[in-house]
């Protein structure tokens, strides 16, 4: 089982991915997820890692980072931990550095199924918002 984040500087989105599947996701506030990490009995942590492209960058940024490296840290193992970059989630996903979040979502999509209904859920059932990013972390580091 993978645990995935897409951090932010206030929330980020997870998911739990196992198998092929989602086994649960959502947007929460960083302090929540920090304290999921601690206690998650995934076998990996794989996070979205910040790059830049020679492009100034503010303060979001760098706090995002900040919330990069404590969830590194609260891992059981924080050497393990799996740093991806989006632009090989864009790769892997859709064969392309320029795919949009569209895209990629897209692509989940159709590699894994639709969200579904409340009354009828889809393998992508929960992914929201945020979790998208995370789902893609997991199914590029699963492969």
């Amino acid at each position: 089982m993978i645990l995935a984040i897409d951090p932010g500087t206030a929330e980020s989105g997870w998911v739990l991915y196992d198998a092929g599947k989602v086994a649960g996701a959502g947007v929460m506030g960083n302090d929540d997820v920090l304290a999921m990490v601690q206690t998650s009995t995934a076998d990996m942590l794989a996070i979205e890692m910040i790059a830049s492209y020679g492009m100034a960058v503010g303060r979001e940024v760098f706090e995002t980072c900040v919330w990069v490296g404590r969830y590194k840290q609260a891992w059981r193992d924080p050497n393990a931990v799996r740093l991806v970059y989006r632009q090989a989630v864009k790769l892997h996903l859709c064969g392309s550095a320029i795919a949009k979040d569209a895209n990629i979502r897209q692509a989940l999509i159709d590699l894994l199924g639709p969200r579904g209904t409340k009354a009828a859920p889809g393998p992508t059932y929960g992914v929201s918002s945020h979790a998208w990013a995370a789902l893609g972390v997991a199914v590029t580091v699963a492969a």
